[in-house]
């Protein structure tokens, strides 16, 4: 969920703290100012992505707005031990801590795994949008996609139902896809787009895998498509 390399922030860089419940440490980022008066956005990201790499990815995206990272319990410099309640646990805590004195509205970005948890932060707090970039219907039907050959009611002790997070949810939602992707095949997203109530935009990179995705013109447009769309719908 967080690769082991540290990418150079620049100076501006704010490094951010915030403390769980059970005492363990959560360590993140924030790039741009949180005096901006466009929507911060919160990335929560997937498999091997370091949250300060992500950080900088989603603010080369989108300069002019505050960008928000953390590293998922677990991975340095972040305290505790991963799984999947405490992940959807410490995106409450973290997204309480951020909106303190806060009047412009998170919107929230999962990107693969992440899409469970930005997910889940959609279903538990006011978010202007969500951008759901790679997602999966749940982590169990992925893992029959993976292992077909294995018990997975027993290998996989992490629930992450995207599909029952994103029922009846009147959030704005971005979903992209990946038309090559192999980590998280078509199949397994394609069923949460009749489950998304208020799906605004809905789009396949068709030339595109599950990690050469990012740097596709067409999904950096889809990116940046989303994020106006919300925040011209955004309430004023």
């Amino acid at each position: 969920m967080a690769a082991s390399n540290r990418p150079l922030l620049p100076p501006s860089a704010e490094r951010l703290e915030v403390t769980a419940p059970d005492g363990n440490r959560l360590v993140g980022v924030r790039l741009g100012a949180p005096s901006n008066p466009k929507s911060p956005l919160l990335g929560f990201g997937g498999n091997a992505w370091n949250a300060d790499s992500m950080a900088l990815y989603l603010h080369s995206l989108f300069p002019d707005h505050e960008v928000i990272a953390f590293h998922y319990r677990g991975y340095a410099p972040s305290g505790g031990e991963p799984s999947a309640k405490a992940l959807f646990a410490d995106a409450l805590t973290i997204f309480d801590h951020l909106q303190q004195g806060r009047s412009h509205p998170i919107i929230a970005i999962g990107f693969s795994i992440g899409s469970g948890v930005a997910s889940h932060v959609a279903r538990h707090r006011p978010v202007n949008g969500l951008i759901l970039v790679t997602p999966f219907d749940s982590l169990k039907a992925l893992a029959r996609e993976h292992f077909s050959w294995a018990p997975t009611g027993l290998l996989l002790r992490h629930h992450m139902p995207v599909i029952d997070l994103v029922k009846e949810q009147r959030t704005p939602t971005a979903m992209i896809a990946a038309g090559r992707d192999t980590i998280v095949p078509a199949r397994r997203s394609a069923p949460l787009r009749s489950a998304i109530p208020n799906l605004v935009l809905d789009r396949t990179i068709t030339d595109a895998g599950h990690n050469d995705l990012y740097d596709h013109p067409a999904f950096v447009s889809a990116m940046r498509e989303a994020v106006a769309i919300f925040e011209a719908t955004a309430p004023r």
